[in-house]
C-alpha cells in the first residue's frame, strides 16, 4: 500500500523597503531579493532548519516568530497539524532594513494558509502578520508586491489594516549600500523623539503625497525633488556613520534621491535605468567614515510573496 505524500508548500517573498523617505510606516515597496519559507506537516513534533542570512542567530525551536505565526494561522483556521517542519531559506540580510523579519512571517503565513486549504483571505493574513510585525509598511508590499500605501485604522468593527497598491515606476533601480553592522528596529525607533513639531508633519504631509502621485504618473523629476524627511531620518542619522555623506555622493552620482530603507542601517539610492557609478560613490563614502559595506543593483517587485 503507498503511503500518502506529506503536504509540504514552498513560498518565496521579496524584501521590502519601507517609508520611501516621508512615508513613514505608511509607504514600503517590494524589492527583488527573496526569502524562501518551506512547510510541512509531519507525524510528530516540530523542526526548524535555518540557511543563509541570520542562520547563526535565529531560534530553532518554539520561539522562532515564523513557526508562531504558522501556529496562529492553523488555530484561526481551526486546523491542529500533528506535527510540522519548518525551513528558512534567506536572502535577505538581517535586521538591516530591508524587510527581513517581514518577508519570513509573509512566507510562514502564506505556507500555513495553502497548507490548510486557503481558509483566510489575503486581508486575513495581513492583520495576523501586522500585528506579529507592528506596522504594515513592509508586511503590504512583501504580500502584495510592488509598492503599497498602508494605514491601520478604527472601524466599528474594530482596528483594520487598510492597503492600496500601486504599480512601481517603469525602469526604477533601487541601489541599497548594506553596512556590515545590523541596527535592531527596536533601537531605531527608540532613537525617535515622542512629538515633532507641526512644520515638520505637514512637511511631511505635503513630501508624502507627492511621492504617491510621482510614483502613480512616473514622474520622475517630482520623485527626486519630493523624498525628503524630517520625522525619521534626522533623527537616526546619530546610528549611522556617514549617512549624509552617503546621501550626497548618490546623488552627485546621479541618483534621483537617497532616502533610509526603512529602520536601517541599509541606505537606499533610486534611479532610472541608467544607474552609472551610483554605488561604487555610496562604498566610498561609507569607507571615507570607516564603514564597510557591499552594494546590490534591485528592482521594484511587482509580485508578492508566492507560493511555487
Amino acid at each position: 500500500m503507498t503511503e500518502a505524500p506529506i503536504p509540504s508548500v514552498r513560498v518565496k517573498v521579496p524584501g521590502t523597503t519601507a517609508n520611501l523617505g516621508p512615508g513613514f510606516d505608511t509607504l514600503g515597496m517590494a524589492l527583488d531579493i527573496y526569502n524562501f519559507v518551506e512547510l510541512s506537516e509531519t507525524s510528530q513534533g516540530v523542526t526548524v532548519e535555518v540557511e543563509g542570512e541570520g542562520a547563526s542567530s535565529i531560534p530553532r525551536n518554539e520561539s522562532n516568530i515564523v513557526l508562531k505565526v504558522v501556529r496562529q494561522v492553523y488555530q484561526q483556521a481551526g486546523k491542529n497539524p500533528t506535527g510540522l517542519h519548518l525551513k528558512l531559506i534567506n536572502e535577505i540580510p538581517v535586521a538591516r532594513g530591508l524587510g527581513s523579519s517581514a518577508a519570513a512571517l509573509v512566507g510562514g503565513a502564506v505556507a500555513a494558509n495553502e497548507l490548510c486549504g486557503n481558509f483566510l483571505s489575503d486581508q486575513e493574513i495581513l492583520e495576523i502578520v501586522t500585528e506579529f510585525e507592528g506596522h504594515p509598511d513592509n508586511v503590504a508590499p512583501a504580500l502584495f508586491g510592488g509598492v503599497v500605501v498602508s494605514a491601520q485604522v478604527t472601524t466599528s468593527k474594530g482596528k483594520e489594516v487598510v492597503s492600496r497598491k500601486i504599480p512601481p515606476p517603469y525602469g526604477m533601480r533601487a541601489i541599497v549600500a548594506i553596512p556590515e553592522f545590523h541596527l535592531a528596529t527596536k533601537k531605531a525607533r527608540g532613537a525617535l523623539p515622542k512629538e515633532v513639531p507641526h512644520r515638520d508633519a505637514v512637511f511631511n504631509v505635503s513630501r508624502t503625497s507627492m511621492v504617491i502621485m510621482a510614483i502613480i504618473h512616473n514622474d520622475w523629476d517630482l520623485l527626486g525633488k519630493v523624498m525628503e524627511d524630517r520625522l525619521h531620518q534626522p533623527y537616526r542619522m546619530s546610528l549611522i556613520p556617514g549617512m549624509a555623506d552617503v546621501f550626497e555622493a548618490a546623488r552627485k552620482a546621479g541618483a534621483l534621491a537617497a532616502v533610509l530603507s526603512g529602520a536601517g542601517p541599509t541606505l537606499i539610492a533610486f534611479s532610472r535605468e541608467n544607474t552609472g557609478g551610483i554605488a561604487q560613490a555610496m562604498e566610498d563614502a561609507f569607507a571615507a567614515h570607516g564603514v564597510k559595506c557591499i552594494t546590490k543593483e534591485l528592482k521594484p517587485c511587482p509580485m508578492g510573496a508566492k507560493v511555487i
